[in-house]
């Protein structure tokens, strides 16, 4: 570790400390930073809101990933190619041309691109590139590269407009019938390899019993023709049958319009016509790349990027300042859910809601993955829930996402990582519970009633329309009133009010025993606890909530708790709320009648009250 003389600066924000990158001199200075003191030491180059082409620059490895390294070694080149490495922090959208370091070979190729460009442009020396003139340079230059590169090849087609046609056909033959031109100079100098290098009859034996077809692989690989010391390739009978089209081709497109009608070809003749199209092979050999451009060009959108864009990916990657300060957006927040009356910025690019979720679940934060839709374009985004409640949140429900850009997506639910949201959730949750229950049960129980009521109608009209086809069965006499079986039913009711009437009031009889202050503290202490475990449970994970986990399932090196804490937590999901200068009317036409039932249980209440002080 290497001593660092920078006078550092930190801000404390999410639980932990964060470096400031506030001047030039603490970019130059990041190497010295010991890296244990890093947010993050890798970043994906797709998925985040950062500029595609500057991210590619620094990934000098082209992994996919900016790490730690790159980065400094970016920061490093700029200062070299710098008179003035200031500008690195004063946020300038173009690069001065004045502040181009021209002593060395490398300066004064990017200078003098960069005059080249302000000329085009009908700039002085004294104003500033734009990156988007700069990549627009870029672009040129390829595209003057190009056209200069056909320029130069109209003087070859040798065919005209079916150069490109010719030339390929004679690169597709060009092995076949050299293969060709040698068997038949090897029969000149041994008369025993015109039978040993032609079709024997045992290859022609092997191929009778199969179903033959031309480009079996049997058939390609034996020669051209006929091989002969005479060495002339037929150009009309006596071929292949694999190779006779792409040579009736040769002979029309190629052999007649260089040398002439002719139904042979000699091995002279086949040079001669690989000479008229070499020309034209080493012309494509050099076909410029679309991609490659000068030193001095490369260089120069390279310079005017990282003066634009290097300040901010440190804030964003060293430390997370504008996550964390609220200053703007963090590259990773690529924009806005809107979803059950809230608004939620920590939005996060997934590839795979699956693969994401299996890590991101140890943030210990509510994340609803939904699918976004726009026109022919589909993406998915992981959402963070830290404020209201999930009463609401269900899979299928839609919503609509906003990106950085400000264009809408349908998105619609598809997967929900379910932890405590708030601590006002947590607390209302096990009474919540309780209604759930109560209601599922009386619904149940209804159900199961009007299921019996039900069958018992059905049986009734099934009894009734048998005895309508049945005689009358005699008169029954109607059974004796059995006392005693009713006698025990009304006890075992009775016994069972009393046990409720005894509980109640004992339970009024405690609470009548209090001071009238103690009460409100007996009501307090029952609501605490039923709600107490829930709340601690909650707060605990509440104050583990973690930022990391959700970047590093989408490729991130976090290296530090980049925790989000309560406060913090609740400024990042909005609820609705009312304008403050809103007017609002009560009068709802459409609201529930009161209940009176309140009120009796108020006046019930009151009047025990009064009962007890008056008895006491």
């Amino acid at each position: 570790m290497s001593t660092t003389t920078h006078a550092w600066r930190f801000f404390r924000a999410g639980g932990f400390d964060q470096v400031r990158l506030d001047t030039a001199d603490d970019l130059l200075a990041l190497a010295q930073l010991d890296q244990k003191l890093w947010v993050a030491l890798s970043c994906p180059v797709k998925g985040i809101e950062f500029d595609a082409r500057t991210l590619e620059l620094i990934d000098t490895d082209t992994d996919g990933h900016v790490r730690a390294p790159e980065l400094l070694q970016a920061i490093a080149w700029a200062h070299e190619r710098l008179l003035d490495s200031a500008i690195l922090a004063q946020k300038f959208t173009g690069l001065p041309i004045t502040a181009i370091r021209q002593d060395d070979a490398v300066g004064a190729q990017i200078h003098a691109a960069a005059m080249a460009l302000a000329q085009d442009a009908g700039k002085s020396d004294s104003d500033r590139l734009t990156v988007e003139e700069t990549s627009a340079a870029r672009n040129g230059h390829a595209a003057r590269a190009q056209n200069a590169w056909e320029a130069a090849g109209q003087a070859l087609q040798v065919l005209g407009q079916t150069t490109g046609a010719g030339f390929g056909l004679v690169t597709a033959l060009d092995q076949k019938v050299e293969d060709y031109f040698v068997r038949c100079q090897l029969a000149v100098f041994d008369e025993r390899a015109s039978v040993a290098l032609n079709v024997s009859e045992d290859a022609l034996k092997a191929l009778a019993p199969t179903a033959l077809q031309a480009n079996t692989p049997a058939i390609t690989d034996l020669p051209l023709a006929h091989v002969t010391p005479a060495g002339s390739l037929p150009l009309a009978r006596g071929l292949n049958p694999a190779w006779a089209d792409q040579v009736a081709a040769l002979r029309d497109q190629v052999v007649r319009p260089l040398l002439g009608t002719q139904d042979t070809l000699s091995a002279a003749d086949w040079q001669a016509i690989k000479a008229r199209f070499a020309p034209y092979a080493a012309w494509l050999a050099v076909k410029p790349d679309p991609n490659a451009v000068t030193d001095g060009v490369r260089d120069l959108e390279k310079l005017s990027r990282y003066v634009r864009d290097l300040q901010s990916l440190a804030n964003n990657f060293v430390a997370f300042k504008d996550f964390y300060t609220a200053q703007g957006k963090a590259t990773f927040q690529v924009g806005t859910l809107y979803l059950d009356g809230r608004s939620c910025d920590l939005c996060v690019a997934v590839n795979d809601a699956a693969k994401h979720a299996a890590m991101a679940s140890m943030a210990r934060i509510c994340l609803v993955y939904c699918d976004c839709v726009r026109g022919a374009e589909k993406m998915s985004v992981a959402a963070a829930f830290t404020a209201g409640d999930s009463d609401q949140l269900m899979v299928g429900r839609n919503g609509v996402f906003y990106d950085r850009l400000g264009r809408d997506w349908d998105a619609t639910i598809a997967k929900i990582i379910d932890h405590p949201i708030s601590l006002r959730q947590a607390f209302w949750s096990p009474y919540k519970q309780l209604a759930r229950l109560v209601s599922s049960q009386v619904q149940k129980m209804a159900a199961s009633k009007a299921k019996a009521s039900d069958d018992k109608l059905a049986a009734l009209a099934t009894q009734a329309g048998q005895s309508a086809n049945t005689p009358a069965p005699k008169a029954v006499a109607p059974a004796a009133f059995d006392v005693a079986k009713f006698a025990g039913i009304f006890a075992a009711i009775g016994l069972a009010l009393g046990a409720i009437g005894t509980a109640l009031a004992a339970l009024l009889g405690g609470l009548f025993s209090l001071s009238w202050w103690q009460i409100p503290l007996v009501f307090l202490g029952v609501m605490l606890l039923v709600s107490g475990p829930a709340v601690v449970v909650a707060w605990f994970k509440l104050r583990s909530r973690n930022l990391g986990p959700i970047l590093d399932a989408n490729g991130w090196a976090i290296n530090a708790r980049a925790r989000i804490n309560i406060p913090f937590g609740t400024s990042l999901t909005q609820l609705a709320q009312l304008p403050a200068n809103a007017q609002r009317s009560m009068v709802d036409p459409y609201a529930d009648k009161p209940s009176r039932a309140p009120y009796a249980l108020v006046a019930l209440v009151v009047l025990a009250l009064l009962i007890w002080v008056v008895r006491s």
